[in-house]
């Protein structure tokens, strides 16, 4: 898609771990989520995942595990830890009240006094 949105810093981990809600998974069907959630608008490059996956899983966020993957091939899962979930609920809170307050700027129709 040619419009695609760049995913801006700092919420990659967030959507992670929101993807990983629905539980455990391996890097690509994250990937497959999230690009199927945002109907392929944001752009997720491969690239920055899995450095992503591996910072959360050093911090305690994520926990992972080898198994199987639907195609018989040996693939990483991982899932979510209590401080993920409370990562993940802290994050979510801070951009509801982020995307609120931008919202009432762009949307503002009066002038500053």
């Amino acid at each position: 898609m040619a419009d695609e949105i760049e995913v801006r810093q700092g919420t990659l981990d967030m959507l992670v771990l929101k993807a990983l809600t629905w539980g455990p998974m391996h890097g690509y069907s994250v990937l497959a989520w999230l690009r199927q959630t945002t109907e392929s608008e944001l752009r997720i490059e491969d690239a920055a995942l899995y450095p992503a996956l591996h910072r959360m899983e050093a911090r305690g966020l994520i926990e992972s595990e080898w198994g199987l993957s639907e195609n018989n091939r040996r693939a990483k899962y991982y899932r979510l830890t209590v401080d993920g979930r409370r990562a993940l609920r802290a994050e979510t809170e801070s951009w509801t009240r982020y995307v609120m307050v931008i919202g009432k700027v762009l949307s503002a129709t009066e002038q500053p006094a």
